[in-house]
Parts: C-alpha cells; structure tokens; sequence
C-alpha cells in the first residue's frame, strides 16, 4: 500500500509540474501577443568586453563577435522559443554584428536592424535619448497590432537602460510596457544552454 501510495504521490507531483510548464509556455506566448509585451533580449555570447579600439559599424571584422558557443547559443535560443510557440517574430536588432548575428540564427524571421537598439556603452551621455527612442519604437510596433511577437535585440546597457536590470549573454526579457512604449514590469528567462 505504501508503494501504491508513493507513485500516486510522484505521478500527481508529475502532472503537476507538467501543467505548470503547459502554463508557463502558453503563458509567453499569449503575452507576446496581447499587444502589451515585448521580448528583449541580450545578444548571444561574444568573448570579450566592449569594442576593440577603431571598431566600425557594419564592419564585422572590426568588432566583438560571437564566439562558436555564441553561435551555438543563438540556435539553441531560436529552438527554446520555438518550443514555447513561436514560430515566427517580428525581430528587430542592434546594427552591431553580435546583435544581427545572433538575430538571424534565432531563424524566426527577417530582420530589420534599428538604431535605439545600438550599444551606447562608448558614450553614456546618450542612455536617456536612446531609451527614449526604445520607447517609442516599441510603442510604434505595438500600435500597429500585427499580433506578431516582437523580439528586440540589444546590448546589457540598453536593458539596464530600459528596466534597470543586469542580464546575462543570450538571456531573455519578457518586457510589460503601457501605452507609450514605457516599462512596467518583467519576467527573465535565462538563456538555455546549447
């Protein structure tokens, strides 16, 4: 009778946590499509820290790239979020190559590169009139109501910009914004490993 009662106990605890992560999934989602939420997400894995000095934009070879475990990570990012139901997105990236790169290996769709999204780590005096422009590109995107989940790729200064936050390489926001594009709340979801 007590083994009886311990598979009960493990088979309920099971379909338990299975309805759980049913929910979680469903749960990401439906917000990426209510047109109150967007998924920000820091660029996969790139070795190193900053630029090297004389990087220029749209010249790969001059800046921080993704590493093989980066690139690895962004594919392996794109089969997650297919795993929660998102097939296709509307992605947006910084115009640095780490940013794009890892944007076209999520293979969600086309991308379309946008300056609020570029690193202002070389000049912080620009944090405010970017985020700002974030705002407003969100907002611009929301209103349109395409019911697409919007995917923006960024830098770690952007998201602790935006809401305050540190995140890690490949991890990614779930974002809550109000009707101008402004943050009100968020869920982290760490980046699964390749």
């Amino acid at each position: 009778m007590r083994c009886l009662n311990q598979r009960i106990l493990i088979f309920s605890i099971s379909l338990i946590c299975f309805f759980i992560a049913q929910t979680a999934k469903a749960a990401l989602v439906d917000d990426l499509k209510d047109g109150q939420h967007v998924l920000l997400m820091r660029h996969a894995d790139a070795p190193g820290y900053g630029d090297p000095a004389g990087y220029v934009i749209g010249q790969c070879p001059t800046q921080r790239n993704l590493g093989d475990y980066g690139k690895k990570q962004a594919k392996a990012i794109g089969s997650w979020l297919r795993g929660q139901g998102i097939n296709k997105a509307q992605i947006f990236s910084s115009p640095w190559c780490r940013c794009s790169d890892t944007a076209q290996l999520l293979e969600l769709g086309s991308v379309k590169i946008e300056t609020p999204l570029g690193s202002f780590f070389d000049d912080m005096s620009l944090e405010k009139k970017q985020t700002k422009e974030l705002e407003q590109l969100i907002k611009s995107e929301l209103d349109k109501q395409s019911k697409l989940p919007i995917i923006l790729l960024t830098h770690h200064v952007n998201i602790r910009a935006f809401m305050g936050k540190n995140v890690s390489q490949g991890d990614m926001v779930l974002v809550k914004v109000n009707k101008n594009g402004e943050y009100i709340s968020h869920v982290i979801y760490p980046s699964p490993q390749p």
